[in-house]
């Protein structure tokens, strides 16, 4: 009760409900005079026949008969009365029972709950909130963001600019907020001075009103965004962004760098000062068949190989794991270590002219990019997409539906070494996976998945790697809220950044149990003295102080976490 008066009053001082209730009045008005003229008429009717009421039972006998009540107890004898009777109740079922209805349900009852809804809505938080990530949106893989980041400590904040989008994020447990991208106040409900960052990946033209707007509010906040255009860098980084990212054409690259290659067998894919983690697929190596023991990838070239993706499952190495066609190796080490992999790999490699062709499924924007770093290197490319290109693309492109066999014949499927897979549905690129390796049994198909849940459909349609643009997005902006504690790779494997406990103080790196405890990898340790050692050799051991660098997947960082030490929030 204490609320209701607070409601009533939110609820009357908005301007669409002040004209609905002058609708609905002249609706009742309206009504009003109907009864009242069939009252009268009522009366000069009864007089006719020689039967005299009160007014007051003209109104009564009115509304008995227009509810469909019909009490019976006062009736017409005249044809001309019945007449009258049943006009009276065809009107009042068209209006009492349809129109009326209807209308207040239209013009109060809606509204009223609409206004509810706003007034349970949150608008802000808590005025001495500090250190939240500001996240604009609801969309899938905004929500990814958010999922990532807190599983990191971070504190996020969702704003949607809708109070139903909103109500059901805060039923899903997010904290989100309501709140129009474009209002100055609702930055500074959100407290964005006090913010660690502000993440929008919106459409570059709103991205670009939401930066204008939010480093109005505060000239310092870092702010992150997307950007779908080349040109539109610019203007997002005038509008006043921190960071300006093009994730569909990053993932483009990421896609063409897997491919195989004679002369790279391994693509970086990250690096923290000296330590390089690169991946590279078994196929056509000499690996395969053989076991990590009888490898002797370490003893020649000094890389480890410190994890191997199987159909998009992430699996630590043993000595006696065989390496089959369908793995793709993580390999840890300095950069001399991975170009010494590349070239002891690179010598059973076949011959260029039959190992460069790719077939290209799809030419949107990560199609473009991937098709545009396949030509800076040098590849033999061919594109299938069902409209014309403008561009460079146009003299690669083959028009047609890439689930044609005829199409797909004709831009090479039967030769090329690798195909990429790049429509922005996941469900098409479910579908031609299974096309390609159904085409293709020894082909390499790498694919693009837009949302993580995909990625294992993906592999097991027969994918060889899949990226994922949710975990693009999702690594790219950890990396950058918190530098050098986690560094996100793909797909949920990560390398992230210890330092040595009580647990480990003393411990030889063979004796640990960090491997066979949280199947987590060391790959580096950081000395007191800041001396980095990449693959520290298994009778290291730790000291107080040293900084251990691992790899392993979500799961595995929290085991460890757990085991060995409790994880910091990002900060």
């Amino acid at each position: 009760m204490n609320i209701l008066p607070a409601q009533i009053s939110f609820f009357l001082r908005q301007h669409s409900v002040k004209r609905n209730l002058v609708a609905l009045g002249r609706i009742f008005l309206m009504i009003f005079a109907l009864i009242a003229f069939y009252s009268i008429i009522f009366h000069y009717i009864m007089l006719a026949e020689g039967q005299h009421y009160s007014w007051l039972t003209g109104v009564y006998w009115t509304l008995t008969v227009m509810s469909t009540l019909g009490f019976g107890d006062i009736t017409f004898a005249s044809e001309t009365g019945k007449l009258f009777t049943i006009i009276v109740l065809c009107s009042g079922v068209l209006l009492l029972m349809v129109i009326l209805p209807f209308t207040f349900i239209q013009f109060f009852y809606a509204p009223w709950l609409k206004a509810q809804e706003k007034g349970h809505t949150p608008r802000s938080i808590p005025a001495d909130s500090s250190g939240q990530v500001i996240v604009v949106g609801s969309s899938p893989i905004t929500l990814n963001l958010v999922d990532e980041l807190e599983n990191y400590g971070a504190r996020c904040v969702v704003l949607c600019g809708d109070s139903g989008a909103t109500l059901d994020l805060l039923d899903q447990g997010y904290t989100a907020v309501a709140g129009e991208h474009d209002a100055r106040q609702t930055y500074v409900n959100l407290r964005l001075p006090s913010a660690a960052m502000l993440v929008t990946l919106e459409s570059d033209v709103r991205n670009s009103n939401i930066i204008f707007t939010a480093r109005d509010v505060s000239p310092s906040v870092s702010i992150v965004c997307s950007a779908q255009s080349e040109d539109a860098i610019d203007i997002l980084r005038l509008a006043g962004a921190t960071r300006v990212f093009q994730f569909h054409t990053m993932l483009g690259a990421a896609l063409a760098r897997r491919v195989l290659n004679a002369k790279t067998r391994f693509s970086v894919v990250s690096r923290y000062k000296e330590l390089v983690i690169a991946e590279g697929p078994v196929m056509r190596t000499s690996l395969v068949g053989k076991s990590l023991k009888n490898s002797a990838l370490r003893v020649v070239t000094g890389a480890n190989v410190v994890g191997l993706w199987e159909r998009g499952k992430f699996v630590l190495p043993m000595p006696s794991t065989v390496f089959t066609p369908t793995m793709v190796m993580v390999i840890a080490g300095d950069m001399h270590q991975i170009q010494a992999a590349n070239a002891y790999l690179g010598k059973d490699a076949p011959p260029p002219e039959t190992s460069s062709s790719v077939l290209i499924i799809g030419c949107g924007r990560v199609g473009r990019e991937a098709a545009l770093q396949l030509k800076r290197c040098g590849r033999q490319f061919s594109i299938v997409d069902k409209s014309p290109k403008s561009g460079f693309v146009k003299d690669f492109l083959i028009v047609g539906d890439a689930a044609d066999r005829e199409a797909l014949k004709k831009a090479g499927i039967e030769t090329a070494q690798s195909a990429i897979i790049t429509t922005h549905d996941d469900d098409t690129n479910i579908y031609l996976t299974l096309y390609c390796r159904r085409l293709r049994e020894d082909m390499q198909i790498i694919s693009r998945a837009t949302l993580d849940r995909n990625v294992g459909i993906l592999h097991a349609a027969g994918a060889d790697l899949v990226l994922s643009l949710a975990s693009l997005v999702s690594s790219s902006i950890i990396n950058l809220l918190s530098p050098g504690k986690v560094m996100m790779i793909n797909e949920g494997l990560n390398i992230f950044r210890s330092v040595v406990g009580k647990s480990l103080e003393g411990k030889k790196l063979l004796g640990s149990g960090v491997r066979a405890q949280t199947h987590c990898s060391v790959v580096a340790v950081r000395s007191g003295d800041g001396a980095v050692i990449t693959n520290p050799d298994p009778e290291y051991v730790f000291k107080a102080g040293d900084e251990l660098y691992l790899i392993g997947d979500s799961a595995s960082e929290k085991l460890y976490y757990d085991t060995f030490g409790k994880n910091m929030p990002l900060t």
